[in-house]
């Protein structure tokens, strides 16, 4: 009696298109991964005693302490901070340090994730570590009241079993979507946008009225409940899907045609990283990726600190940029698939004339930060339009993998995040170096000017140097890629 319900809701679904239900199951996990991975961003503000005391921040509820020792001693707040638990004694540094523990576990697991998947499935590869990362997210606070480095330890476990799941995802993408439905599957993996929207606001509303501990243990209910779900929709292949119907079956493999081997191949790893394209792909990625993990990192800090927001409105504030982005990259990738179907442009035009919306003007808003001036709601703007176009993205360094090449779609996403996270453990350091003796505006004009930069030059080398044909290498038995398929990537 107790599975009726459960057998019902698999019946419902199943009158869904699968390929539908597969792509909403790549937003949620999307969606619960970034809810593990930003959390800390704000409860870490309700974890520490504040750093810096300014008659700003005393005002809005956000004042700060002279600098403080290194001890992970559990202390009592002083009267004037906030009670949302019990708060630790973590210099700038250490917050810095357990701010990028998650990004050095995730490097860990991205570079092989690609790999793995291609090799076993996506879909065992993300259930079963979401399944693992709701405990370890559980486990947070207990981990926090052994001292810091045991709370950097769970993050970093944390960050390992994150890293598998958007080089696993991109290989799923590869034998799910059909080419002129690709821009929609990828605007899917922005379910981590989500994650942030929803993230920062609800952890801050959980800090103010149940304490810190409670903005964990709730997006590890959430997880668990999405891992399940996960498990029963996701198959690693529409032939291996035991509810699929044959039409929708045969309708996925012919639209894709020869571009996906029947073997599982081995990459070639060697003309990969020779390759002009994917490297310029790679640079590209990289500067997508610093922008996003500096704003997942410091935001909700650059708005209580400086802006001087109480934690609940900084992290809805904070969360506006990524609603932004979200939206705008369903746009996106919707004009993307037009074009595309229309043939208007070929693939690689569409690839680096999208760049100027998704690397180029963010960067020039970030430079308009700088000059800004001391207008909290305009600096939020400012940030909220920059984020919102890097929604573009959708358009250009996430889908480019998987026009060079379909066969190694998530081993090319695996290498480009490897090297792309390590930004997500620079970034806070920069921040750190700039703001360790007080965190005012004119240290935090540094920090933009440097993410000006880390958005537009390497959107320059992609211009110059990106593609968007399948590469020879992508059939490493053949010198050349079929024809048709060929065309069908390229136009």
């Amino acid at each position: 009696m107790v599975l009726n319900p459960l057998v019902h809701l698999i019946k419902t679904v199943d009158r869904i298109p699968t390929r539908f239900n597969v792509a909403i199951m790549l937003f949620m996990s999307c969606f619960i991964s970034y809810m593990l991975r930003v959390n800390m961003s704000v409860n870490i503000l309700a974890m520490v005693n504040p750093i810096q005391r300014s008659p700003r921040s005393s005002a809005m509820g956000t004042n700060s302490s002279e600098s403080v020792s290194n001890s992970t001693t559990s202390i009592a707040p002083a009267p004037h901070v906030m009670d949302y638990g019990p708060r630790y004694n973590w210099s700038s540094h250490d917050q810095s340090l357990l701010l990028g523990a998650y990004f050095y576990g995730y490097l860990m697991t991205s570079l092989p994730a690609g790999v793995l998947a291609e090799r076993f499935g996506g879909r065992r590869l993300v259930g079963y570590t979401l399944s693992f990362s709701a405990l370890l997210t559980a486990l947070t606070p207990l981990a926090a009241t052994y001292g810091l480095w045991v709370i950097i330890a769970n993050r970093a476990l944390l960050g390992i079993c994150g890293g598998v799941l958007y080089p696993a995802l991109h290989n799923l993408v590869s034998k799910w979507a059909p080419p002129n439905e690709k821009g929609k599957f990828i605007s899917a993996l922005m379910g981590g946008t989500f994650g942030t929207v929803v993230t920062w606001p609800l952890v801050g509303v959980l800090i103010e009225t149940l304490g810190w501990s409670f903005a964990f243990y709730v997006p590890a209910v959430l997880t668990a409940i999405v891992a399940s779900v996960w498990l029963i929709i996701v198959a690693d292949s529409p032939a291996q899907h035991p509810r699929i119907s044959k039409e929708e079956q045969e309708f996925i493999e012919k639209s894709l045609g020869d571009t996906l081997s029947k073997q599982k191949l081995l990459p070639p790893v060697v003309k990969m990283m020779t390759s002009v394209p994917f490297l310029a792909l790679l640079v590209l990625h990289f500067g997508n990726l610093w922008g996003l993990y500096f704003l997942i990192t410091a935001a909700p800090k650059f708005m209580s600190e400086v802006l001087g927001f109480k934690l609940a409105k900084a992290g809805f504030l904070a969360a506006l940029p990524y609603l932004a982005r979200a939206l705008a990259a369903f746009g996106f990738g919707s004009i993307g698939d037009y074009l595309r179907k229309k043939s208007l442009f070929t693939v690689t035009t569409i690839r680096k004339s999208f760049c100027l919306f998704s690397h180029i003007i963010p960067g020039l808003f970030l430079v308009g930060l700088i000059y800004a001036g001391f207008d909290p709601y305009m600096c939020v703007a400012i940030i909220t339009l920059s984020l919102g176009f890097n929604g573009a993205s959708t358009m250009t360094n996430l889908q480019n993998s998987q026009d060079l090449a379909p066969n190694f779609a998530g081993t090319l996403y695996g290498i480009i995040n490897f090297v792309g996270t390590t930004s997500g453990f620079i970034t806070p350091m920069l921040v750190a170096h700039f703001t360790a003796e007080r965190s005012t505006m004119d240290e935090w004009r540094y920090v933009f000017a440097i993410g000006a930069a880390a958005y537009m030059i390497p959107a320059l080398v992609f211009v110059l140097f990106g593609s968007a044909a399948v590469q020879k290498w992508n059939e490493p038995n053949q010198h050349e890629p079929q024809k048709g398929a060929r065309v069908q990537e390229t136009f």
